[in-house]
């Protein structure tokens, strides 16, 4: 009977512990696709770090512009060159990770006219991207799992139309996620309207370059107050702590791994919408390993 009661207790303990650090496990999303140096989407992938890959960025689209992809150095869209993509997709796929287009970025041509504008980019994105069909697909006849919203520029008009739309064809069979980096700063100036309709399931805050709300020397004050807001008024399924992966991938906020770990996700593990940690990007995070370094504290 003895033994039969310490079964149970040792099943019910391990039980607890799957419980509890199932709350705190986060994962890794990471940006891909600016610099030709950083390997390829299947050997960032391959290297087990990520469980979300933003592919950047589609940085011209809207107001009726032929919307195209720039991949930097990686394959070239207008001798329709990332098609070779469809392959490094469907791998990461494979090992359960999702892979994401971003939209907008720090430099492009980018803005939604009005709300029929917004309809016209979600089909557009749906037929090219996701569960849709047309001549031109971009990455072949792979299809990605949702659309990141990475707009720093532009009008803050008409995201949440687009929002809207693109979760509309969630219907249709495959889940579209939606995802957003907006600033740290709340409400975020370009996308806080679209964040209020509650579509989106994973937000990465960049918390950096915006001294106001990040981490600075030993202080978590600023981050802390920051976290709490986004946490509390951002109607998303997961937030996630977005950095720069080495101090030349931003003007600044980047943490150190020994203060991540030791002080900052200590601080905002608790929160039940705690995702995990964004960073930009694949090339710095090459250059110091800070995935690899965090990974097993995320």
């Amino acid at each position: 009977m003895a033994i039969k009661s310490a079964i149970l207790l040792a099943f019910a303990t391990s039980v607890i512990l799957v419980l509890v650090t199932g709350i705190d496990a986060g994962g890794i999303a990471i940006y891909w696709g600016q610099n030709s140096d950083e390997g390829t989407l299947a050997e960032t992938c391959a290297t087990g770090n990520y469980d979300f890959v933003n592919l950047a960025f589609l940085p011209t689209f809207g107001n009726g512009q032929t919307p195209m992809i720039n991949l930097a150095g990686h394959c070239d869209p207008y001798s329709n060159g990332c098609t070779n993509l469809s392959s490094d997709i469907k791998s990461c796929q494979a090992q359960g990770i999702k892979v994401i287009l971003s939209l907008g970025g720090g430099a492009g041509s980018y803005f939604l006219a009005s709300s029929d504008d917004a309809r016209q980019v979600a089909a557009y994105l749906w037929n090219n991207f996701l569960g849709g069909q047309s001549a031109s697909r971009p990455f072949g006849n792979a299809i990605l799992d949702g659309i990141d919203f990475d707009i720093e520029g532009g009008t803050n008009q008409h995201w949440d139309d687009l929002a809207k739309y693109l979760s509309g064809y969630s219907q249709q069979g495959k889940k579209v996620y939606l995802t957003a980096a907006p600033q740290c700063p709340f409400p975020d100036a370009w996308v806080g309207g679209a964040l209020k309709t509650g579509l989106f399931d994973y937000v990465w805050v960049q918390f950096y370059n915006n001294p106001q709300c990040q981490y600075t020397d030993g202080d978590i004050t600023n981050l802390e107050q920051a976290w709490k807001q986004w946490t509390t008024d951002v109607p998303a399924a997961k937030i996630f702590l977005g950095l720069p992966a080495s101090p030349e991938a931003a003007g600044n906020g980047f943490i150190p791994v020994s203060d991540l770990t030791s002080q900052v996700l200590p601080a905002i593990k608790g929160s039940a919408k705690y995702g995990g940690v964004m960073l930009w990007s694949k090339y710095y995070d090459d250059q110091t390993g800070y995935s690899s370094a965090i990974k097993n504290d995320v």
